[in-house]
């Protein structure tokens, strides 16, 4: 895997938002990478998960908007009701096609599309989640050259997402923490593209 203008790609459901607090919250300012993903959060009315995951992290935290361009030290979220798509350009596409394992947004699509626009600069990161979600498009990353990090299942509020990525990714293609962990190993592979 290349870490120079690498994407850290991430996917989680239930027990996500402190999964991401504690896997991002740290992460300094000036980070080299821009993160995205996909939390199955169901959100009625004003959607509050871009604030409420902000509140903890010290990059800025939004929703992903249609052919917005990423950039760097920065956490994109799919706003609820579409499914998160890269294009090849690194820009956002958002699609309102059907929901995959019973979620719109879903973690696959983000990671599948990613995974044919920016192959091996991908990093996956699946955390805690109450199905399989995630496990298909994490190989899909592998299979283009990119790298997975696995929350331990045993760490994890809800262990099916983790135990699917680990059913199906490659042992050398892989990484599992626990998740307080995940945290220093993303930091320091920041601080290695930064050397």
């Amino acid at each position: 895997m290349k870490e120079r203008g690498t994407v850290i790609l991430f996917g989680c459901s239930t027990g996500g938002i402190r999964a991401m607090q504690m896997a991002f919250g740290t992460l300094p300012e000036g980070y080299p990478w821009p993160l995205v993903g996909v939390c199955h959060v169901g959100e009625r009315g004003e959607w509050l998960l871009p604030e409420l995951l902000g509140r903890s992290c010290r990059l800025r935290v939004q929703g992903a908007r249609e052919k917005e361009c990423m950039q760097a030290g920065r956490i994109y979220l799919a706003p609820p009701g579409y499914h998160l798509l890269l294009e090849q350009d690194s820009s956002f596409s958002l699609s309102v096609d059907e929901k995959v394992h019973g979620s719109r947004p879903a973690i696959d699509p983000l990671f599948e599309s990613a995974a044919d626009s920016l192959a091996e600069h991908l990093v996956a990161v699946i955390l805690s989640g109450a199905n399989g979600d995630g496990a298909a498009g994490a190989c899909r990353v592998v299979a283009k050259g990119g790298f997975c990090i696995i929350q331990d299942p045993a760490t994890a509020e809800a262990r099916e997402m983790p135990l699917a990525a680990l059913a199906c990714v490659p042992e050398q293609h892989r990484v599992v923490l626990a998740l307080e962990k995940i945290a220093p190993y993303l930091r320091e592979m920041g601080v290695r593209a930064n050397g």
